[in-house]
């Protein structure tokens, strides 16, 4: 033991003592064997998760299929609303004790004051796809892409290539009343929103601004005038390869409008790719061998669906002998001879394709942290850090490709903003990409350190580490932090995967802490379900479930992560979370912040057995004193704490020294 150290344990002793004696509560054996943690913090490094893994062999089905849990305790499990069932479930968007829920057929809102019963608020029918949500103040944005989304929220969608009827952009609700959103505004644009994020610029309380994110194909001119699909070499206006800005006047939303389409694109090259996974190309050669019909898209053979196949047959045969008319033989081997060429002019591509060759021309998500002046934008191929200190003009600083990434889907910084975390939606999220073959570094993270230049230097892939089975769609998803203090714990959704929840701290090294799973929703076949997302929000976990409706969790204490770590992470209060607005976490100054720290400082060996229990009878003594007691207690507490070589130390020391002062 250092002598520091020693001294500390010693001090220690004496300052209970003393202190004690002038208290009414001297401290007695029973209380010494309160002051230990029922469970002692160990090492990541030590984690043990149960073996055999019971992920594995889960039963299937909807609403009764097989669960496994570890560290996670379910507090409920709520259905979607009759309107909802059936159609997909999609991101997730907080305020107050609301959790706002999006869904392909509009939104949800739940009251999860009681997060053992949620209640439900309004569900408010309004297709699109996808219904992303987002919150700032009483405004909530909406995302649509799809052909479908009406701008009167009508269901019966739109069949016209060209309406006027067509949403295809951002809706703008305001829900000072959330029981009655009301429809205020839309900001339509050339490719709809896939997804969005809002920005709240410090610098500007009377504005948000929205990147709006858009994968879809550009509308036409005559239904959005301005819209072009031309490589922008050829029209400088082209909606290809930008992102836009919309800027919403808090005072005025109905005047949303784009401000801004950077174009933060410029000069990236197509990225790596790799090939198929051992699973796909037996399934594609099984599919061949069978009968199935294939093309190149995207530069990847792919088994072309059945229903497609059937209705080019159909439409060759009525070509051939009018209408009503049966496919032959003849018509099918015309069809198999010629489907490359079918493929290639209804989606547009194959080739000597300019595009193929350009890096991405859109992001998927963009994750906001205006605290660092940064975002990470997931933009297919790549991973891009921007600066976003001017909100309305975003500018790429660094960017990083990997071949063993498929598509860049979202990304999140660790709190102090010096990591950066990207996922991989490898198959988009609709296909099995967990089973046992499956590469380890296909359809994972990747996390990077961020240095002083601003520059990503890449650490290490993290990976859900329980093999799904082929009816599973499984791969990378969204999430958040846990605010626990001092470490870098991630929840994460891995869509039939389940969820997992994993400790990056140590970039080079991420360790899976605690997961829940459920059972595929069907044994024979795909059908899509699993965690869309999941999100820590003020003391609860709450995921979306794409099929099964809501899911709330806590925290189960264990070795991994003590009760103390937790309830300090529970001290964090939030107004209001977005899925891509990252806020900066702040503990405030409590006892359970100082018990967590010294827990670490077990866990990570950075103290003496004798040093750390000398240190939790002195905060116990301390939290059961008052006035000048318990000040001088805990001043003689940090005083004696060796900060020399651990900053975890320092940041216990001032915790104690701001305890005092209270």
């Amino acid at each position: 033991m250092k002598k520091s150290n020693l001294f500390l344990t010693l001090m220690v002793t004496v300052l209970i003592g003393a202190y004690g004696c002038s208290s009414s509560s001297m401290m007695d054996d029973s209380s010494s064997a309160s002051m230990m943690p029922s469970i002692e913090p160990k090492p990541v490094t030590e984690a043990n998760p149960p073996s055999p893994d019971p992920r594995v062999g889960l039963k299937a089905g909807l609403f009764d299929a097989g669960e496994a849990s570890w560290n996670l305790n379910m507090l409920s499990q709520t259905p979607p609303p009759e309107d909802f069932v059936g159609v997909t479930n999609s991101d997730l968007a907080f305020k107050g004790n609301y959790a706002i829920q999006g869904n392909y057929n509009g939104v949800v809102v739940w009251d999860v004051s009681n997060p053992r019963s949620p209640e439900l608020v309004v569900d408010y029918l309004c297709p699109a796809s996808q219904s992303d949500v987002s919150v700032y103040g009483n405004l909530l944005f909406v995302s649509g892409e799809g052909l479908g989304g009406r701008l009167d929220c009508g269901t019966e969608g739109v069949q016209e290539t060209v309406s006027e009827e067509r949403l295809r952009g951002i809706r703008i609700f305001d829900i000072t009343d959330i029981k009655e959103p009301k429809y205020v505004s839309n900001v339509q644009t050339c490719r709809g929103s896939h997804t969005h994020s809002v920005l709240k610029d410090p610098e500007d309380d009377e504005n948000v601004y929205i990147y709006v994110s858009g994968s879809a194909p550009v509308r036409p001119n005559e239904e959005l005038p301005g819209c072009s699909s031309a490589m922008p070499d050829e029209d400088p206006n082209s909606a290809l390869f930008r992102i836009e800005v919309i800027q919403v006047p808090l005072d005025n939303p109905e005047e949303a409008a784009i401000v801004n389409s950077p174009r933060i694109f410029e000069n990236l090259e197509a990225a790596p790719t790799h090939g198929m996974a051992p699973a796909d190309k037996a399934a594609l050669e099984k599919a061949k061998e069978e009968g199935a019909f294939t093309a190149v898209i995207f530069g990847q053979e792919r088994v072309i669906p059945g229903q497609y196949v059937r209705m080019i047959l159909s439409n060759v045969a009525q070509q051939r002998a009018g209408e009503g008319a049966e496919p032959t033989a003849a018509d099918s081997a015309y069809v198999r001879e010629n489907i490359q060429m079918m493929v290639d002019q209804q989606f547009g591509v194959g080739g000597d394709d300019e595009e193929d060759e350009r890096g991405p021309n859109q992001c998927h998500d963009i994750t906001l942290y205006p605290e660092i002046g940064l975002a990470g934008g997931a933009c297919e191929g790549y991973g891009l850090l921007l600066d976003i200190s001017d909100p309305a003009n975003p500018v790429r600083v660094d960017a990083v490709a990997d071949s063993n990434f498929s598509y860049w889907h979202s990304a999140t910084f660790s709190n102090d903003g010096s990591k950066v975390l990207f996922t991989d939606e490898w198959g988009g999220g609709g296909q099995p990409k967990c089973r046992e073959t499956d590469p380890y570094e296909w359809g994972a993270n990747a996390l990077f350190t961020i240095n002083e230049n601003n520059k990503m230097e890449f650490q290490s892939y993290y990976k859900l580490p329980a093999a799904q089975t082929p009816q599973e769609n499984c791969v990378a998803h969204n999430g958040s932090l846990i605010p626990v203090p001092g470490r870098e714990i991630m929840v994460q959704s891995w869509y039939q995967g389940g969820i997992s929840v994993f400790d990056w701290t140590d970039p080079a090294n991420p360790v899976e802490i605690a997961f829940h799973d459920r059972g595929p929703v069907d044994s024979t076949r795909m059908q899509m379900g699993g965690s869309w997302s999941v999100y820590w929000y003020n003391g609860m976990i709450i995921n979306s479930e794409i099929a099964r409706g809501m899911d709330i969790f806590e925290l189960e204490a264990n070795p991994l992560l003590t009760q103390n770590e937790i309830d300090a992470a529970n001290t964090v209060k939030l107004d209001y979370l977005n899925a891509q607005g990252q806020p900066m976490f702040e503990w405030p100054t409590t006892y359970a912040l100082a018990k967590a720290y010294v827990d670490q400082l077990a866990r990570d060996k950075e103290m003496g057995a004798s040093e750390i229990s000398a240190l939790r009878s002195g905060i116990a003594k301390a939290e059961k004193s008052s006035g000048s007691d318990k000040s001088a207690l805990l001043t003689e507490l940090a005083g004696g704490i060796d900060t020399s070589g651990s900053a975890k130390a320092g940041k216990l020391a001032q915790t104690l020294r701001d305890l005092a002062s209270m």
